[in-house]
């Protein structure tokens, strides 16, 4: 399995229904604890979102409003993270292991902004 493409143990509907929502809390935050499957999978589609707030066209608004659930996010995405990386290429987040959990041992990470 490549990097970045996992199941995560859902059908493709609950998948999204998650990656929307992660990818919102990720907006609305800066950075979000999570497990690493997830973090791993979550990190491209972010990126995506980012390159595309980079264009601030009314287009690229819509297309983020209607993946993120939150318009507060979609603000802050074209208003203060866009702009911050409007000169760099890709790379945006950084996932940092931080142990396992304790319930169950699965592995944890960060995501967060460069």
């Amino acid at each position: 399995m490549k990097r970045g493409t996992g199941r995560l143990a859902r059908d493709a509907a609950e998948r999204r229904a998650l990656l929307r929502s992660l990818s919102t809390a990720f907006f609305l935050s800066g950075k979000i604890e999570t497990t690493e499957a997830k973090a791993k999978v979550l990190r491209p589609v972010v990126e995506k979102l980012i390159s595309l707030g980079k264009e601030d066209t009314l287009s690229a608004r819509r297309q983020a409003a209607s993946y993120l659930v939150d318009e507060k996010a979609v603000e802050k995405l074209f208003k203060e993270i866009a702009p911050k990386y409007k000169e760099h290429p890709g790379g945006y987040t950084r996932i940092i292991k931080t142990g396992v959990r304790r319930g169950d041992a699965t592995p944890k990470a960060i995501i967060e902004l460069v």
